[in-house]
C-alpha cells in the first residue's frame, strides 16, 4: 500500500526489497539467479545495472517490468506493490523487435494499438518522437531499409509513445559497432535530459555505465546481489569528454575492483 504521508515527489519511484529469484528447470538443481537484491530507484534519475555475464542483471530487468515474478521480496512501483505489467514501464531489449511487416510509423504506434487506445491521438506524439532521434523523412520506411542503429531509436521512440514514467533498458546498444553505441550513447542522454524519465539500464560496458550514470550498481557474479552502489559526481551534461577525465578514470577503476572481487568471492 502507498505511504499517504510520504509526498509523491519524496518517494522512490521504485523499491526492491530482499529479491531473490529461483529457476526450478525440469532437471537439475534449482538455480539461484538472484538473492536479496534490495535497491531505490528516485524519480528521473539515470540508473545502470553492470556486473558478470549471468550475474541476473536482465532477470532483474524483467522483475521489474512485471513480466516475471520474483520468489521472495517485494517490488514497490510509484508507491504500489508489482504484481504484473505496467503500463507506466517501458521496455528496450538488446535487439530491436520490430515487426517487419511496419513502417517505422506503424512500429512505434503498436504499443498504442495493443494498449486498445486510439492510435490518432498518438500520431503527432509519434511524429515528435520520430524527429527528436534523427529519424525525420523515415516514417514510411520498413525495418529493412534501416541500420540496426536506426532500428534501435524505433525501439526507444515505441518504448517512449505512451509517455511511461520508467524506462527499462536491456543492453539497448549491446548489439551495434562501437562507434554507432556511443553516437546512441550521446543521443539517449540528450533524450533524458529532454524527457526527464527515470530510467534503468542494464549493460556490459563499464565505461557506458559510468557515462550514463547518475548511480551506477555493481552485481557480483550468480547469484546476483548489489555489492556496489556508486554515484557519479561528473556533470551533466555529458559528451564522450567526459571519459579522458579524471574522476571518469578513478570510477571505471572502482566498478572494475569491485566486478572482479566479488568473482573471487563467488568461486
Amino acid at each position: 500500500m502507498p505511504d499517504v504521508m510520504t509526498p509523491d515527489h519524496a518517494r522512490p519511484l521504485l523499491s526492491l526489497t530482499g529479491i531473490s529469484k529461483i529457476y526450478d528447470p525440469r532437471a537439475g538443481a534449482p538455480l539461484t539467479a538472484l538473492r536479496d537484491v534490495t535497491l531505490d530507484v528516485q524519480r528521473n534519475e539515470f540508473v545502470t545495472l553492470v556486473g558478470p555475464s549471468g550475474c541476473g542483471k536482465s532477470t532483474l530487468l524483467k522483475l521489474i517490468g512485471g513480466i516475471e515474478a520474483p520468489s521472495a521480496g517485494d517490488i514497490v512501483f510509484d508507491g504500489r506493490r508489482l504484481t504484473e505489467p505496467s503500463p507506466r514501464a517501458g521496455l528496450v531489449f538488446q535487439r530491436p523487435i520490430l515487426l517487419p511487416w511496419r513502417n517505422v510509423l506503424g512500429n512505434i504506434l503498436f504499443p498504442i494499438e495493443m494498449l486498445g487506445w486510439p492510435t490518432r491521438s498518438f500520431r503527432d506524439e509519434a511524429v515528435r518522437l520520430i524527429e527528436l532521434v534523427g529519424l525525420k523523412g523515415f516514417e514510411r520506411s520498413l525495418p529493412h531499409e534501416l541500420s540496426g542503429g536506426m532500428q534501435q531509436r524505433v525501439a526507444i521512440c515505441r518504448a517512449l509513445i505512451y509517455d511511461p514514467q520508467l524506462l527499462l533498458m536491456d543492453e539497448p546498444f549491446g548489439a551495434l559497432d562501437a562507434m554507432t553505441r556511443e553516437e546512441l550513447s550521446i543521443e539517449l542522454l540528450r533524450i533524458w535530459t529532454e524527457r526527464r524519465k527515470t530510467i534503468v539500464f542494464v549493460t556490459h560496458s563499464i565505461s557506458e555505465a559510468v557515462l550514463l550514470g547518475d548511480r551506477v550498481i555493481v552485481m557480483t557474479a550468480r547469484p546476483g546481489r548489489i555489492v556496489e552502489d556508486l554515484r557519479v559526481e561528473i556533470a551533466r551534461p555529458r559528451s564522450l569528454d567526459a571519459e579522458g577525465t579524471p574522476e571518469f578514470t578513478a570510477l571505471v577503476r572502482r566498478v572494475r575492483a569491485a566486478i572482479y572481487a566479488s568473482r573471487k568471492v563467488s568461486t
